[in-house]
């Protein structure tokens, strides 16, 4: 009797490993990366085979000199809005997220950058750090990261937002409270997707609670022109993830391992499936914090040339509070080319606080 409660005992233990292992796979493609198991590595390997690898020559990443990030790994997660799942350039990075693994308090710190940005594209101009993707793909957007930010990016994962679509209709739909002033621009974003990936999902038609299928839930986190614009829709996106995330963490092994085979190829990164095995025994324990926002303070709007920016307010004060809650730099000094580049935003803008 006691024997077979312990083999029952190890069976679901074992259940709940798998099940972890393609939560982790999930993870990922929602952006959420952290929690992971510790067996069944052929699995994994099975599954991540299935990603589109990129091969990007890391020299060619521009890092700013004297940057110093030891013990951290930051990696560069982006949510592209692509009508014919180009992945690799040609289209802006709608969503950015800075995926940073703190290896001694083993932890994950997401930080979303807001898409609206006005920061330096590497080797071009002052511009929306969303549109350094569409010049020149995850490598360009990496570059322009690291030099607005003095970080040391040198890893990506890009999936586009149709999948997002997938992956709520997936976990049978997310239950959100859709306020008067968003109902307003839901349905709008709703006719969009619905066109794009020849779904035909309903409108809402009045501020509630409801359970948003796919198309809803993406056309809900792509609201952006209610109160706080970019900044509140980061916000809208970081709440749609949480909550698929909730659903996933309930979901069966079945329903986790369709999802996986049917999202994991429409991923693209230069993270070798090698190397992503060998990030999930140390990631085992770790624990994803709270997501927020960069810049820190709501950013300042600006036209310029016809075209609605958001302006840090300073970036050399936005960068200097990233490093310090983030990377645990205190009192953190930092660069000249970013000092450089502050001084370049206030001179084009004004906006020095």
């Amino acid at each position: 009797m006691q024997e077979n409660e312990k083999k029952k005992d190890k069976a679901t233990k074992g259940k709940k490993k798998w099940k972890k292992i393609i939560i982790i796979i999930i993870i990922i493609i929602i952006v959420l990366v952290g929690i992971v198991a510790g067996t069944g590595m052929w699995f994994i390997q099975n599954k991540l085979s299935k990603l589109n690898y990129v091969d990007i020559d890391e020299e060619s990443i521009e890092v700013n000199e004297g940057i110093n990030l030891n013990g951290y790994r930051t990696i560069a997660l982006f949510g592209v809005d692509s009508r014919e799942d180009e992945l690799e350039k040609g289209t802006r990075s709608d969503c950015i997220i800075l995926a940073t693994i703190d290896e001694k308090n083993k932890k994950v710190q997401l930080t979303s950058v807001y898409r609206d940005s006005y920061l330096l594209i590497t080797g071009r101009n002052l511009d929306k750090v969303t549109h350094a993707y569409a010049y020149g793909g995850a490598q360009l957007a990496m570059s322009t990261l690291n030099t607005n930010l003095d970080l040391d990016i040198k890893e990506f994962l890009t999936v586009n937002f149709e999948s997002v679509v997938d992956i709520v209709n997936a976990v049978g739909g997310i239950r959100m409270q859709i306020t008067s002033a968003e109902v307003k621009y839901i349905n709008g974003y709703i006719d969009e997707v619905n066109r794009v990936t020849g779904h035909n999902s309903s409108y809402i038609t009045e501020a509630g609670t409801y359970n948003l299928d796919g198309v809803q839930a993406l056309g809900y986190s792509r609201i952006r022109f209610t109160a706080g614009g970019d900044y509140k829709r980061t916000e809208r996106m970081r709440d749609v993830i949480s909550a698929v995330f909730d659903k996933v963490k309930n979901m069966s092994i079945g329903q986790l391992n369709n999802m996986a085979d049917a999202i994991l190829p429409k991923v693209y990164t230069n993270i070798s499936g090698s190397e992503i095995m060998s990030l999930l025994p140390q990631l085992a324990t770790y624990k994803i914090t709270d997501s927020t926002g960069w810049p820190y303070v709501e950013p300042k709007g600006a036209t310029i040339g016809g075209v609605w920016y958001g302006i840090p307010v300073t970036l050399e004060s936005n960068v200097k509070a990233l490093h310090e809650k983030v990377y645990g730099q205190e009192n953190y000094e930092v660069s000249d080319k970013v000092k450089e580049i502050s001084g370049q935003i206030i001179n084009k803008t004004g906006y020095s606080k």
